[in-house]
């Protein structure tokens, strides 16, 4: 099975942790092998780029260059949906301008940094599970099944977009699409969930605006909340550290601003494959979430 060096990124030591403890549990629980990546730094999020857009191309690749020339590593894997987005860019634009490769290298030794030479790639957790694992590996490791609990599965905007910088994804059978992705429906459908038509799977969750403009951002929240309602789900599952502490907080300031209340959980779902394979709820660190779930999977006897 493939090494890979863990890019965490800011959101999952910081409001994402139990994505951070249970990406940790169930990499454990599968037997596969991830080690931290070294002296990481800030994938460049969302706010330098306005400062300068190759000053995030460079933050990103730095990161890179380290799994390569300091770790020994070919891939990088990043659970988080912004950190992926922007080391796939940075690994884009370094491999389609020439331009852009050296001003990067220039940068990095200047600073003194490892060198990015373009010799590595990175992941999301969902293609590295799949990858590694699959739905049958999955299948045959069941300890709990999921019991038809009903799920709708939230990618979140930037898993699939801009296309032309994930040029492995719409590749035909066996890869991930970006039009309408499924790998974490296949991975949880192996699992006993059963996957709703959930139509807003990648629709924007508003996370960038939700300091400068709350009420869009609830209202973006509740399209999404509304529609999983309206689906039949029980919870929806997520994939991304920002997304999920959007749902959770809108889902609250809608009921107590605006008095709309739903009903739908949410879990990340390495917290759901982990409960699967018999990790506990708290070594999952569910109790951690915003969304109280505990009585709702005890009653469906998942925990």
């Amino acid at each position: 099975m493939a090494k890979v060096a863990y890019y965490p990124g800011c959101a999952l030591e910081g409001s994402g942790g139990p994505y951070d403890r249970s990406t940790r549990a169930l990499v454990g629980a599968l037997g596969l092998e991830m080690k931290n990546l070294m002296d990481w730094n800030c994938c460049g999020a969302m706010e330098v780029k306005n400062i300068h857009p190759m000053l995030q191309t460079y933050m990103s690749a730095r990161n890179m260059a380290i799994a390569a020339e300091k770790m020994g590593y070919d891939t990088v894997m990043a659970p988080c949906n912004g950190c992926y987005h922007n080391l796939k860019k940075a690994e884009y634009e370094c491999a389609t301008s020439p331009a852009t490769m050296q001003t990067v290298q220039d940068l990095a030794r200047k600073s003194g940094d490892p060198v990015y030479r373009g010799d590595v790639r990175t992941v999301h957790l969902l293609e590295w599970l799949m990858e590694e694992v699959g739905p049958e590996g999955i299948k045959s490791r069941i300890k709990r099944s999921l019991n038809g609990v009903r799920i709708a599965n939230y990618y979140g905007c930037m898993y699939t977009r801009p296309r032309q910088i994930f040029p492995e994804k719409d590749q035909g059978p066996g890869s991930e699409s970006s039009y309408k992705p499924h790998f974490m429906d296949d991975l949880l459908a192996a699992a006993g969930a059963v996957n709703v038509d959930f139509p807003l799977k990648t629709a924007c969750c508003g996370g960038a605006h939700t300091l400068s403009d709350s009420d869009t951002s609830t209202q973006l929240v509740l399209n999404l909340l509304q529609a999983a309602d309206e689906a039949g789900a029980d919870l929806i599952a997520t994939e991304c550290p920002t997304c999920h502490s959007g749902l959770e907080m809108h889902q609250i300031r809608a009921e107590t601003q605006f008095g709309i209340q739903t009903r739908v959980k949410i879990l990340y779902f390495t917290q759901l494959l982990g409960l699967a394979l018999g990790l506990s709820a708290r070594k999952l660190a569910i109790h951690e979430n915003v969304s109280d779930s505990i009585d709702f999977l005890q009653g469906k006897g998942v925990i």
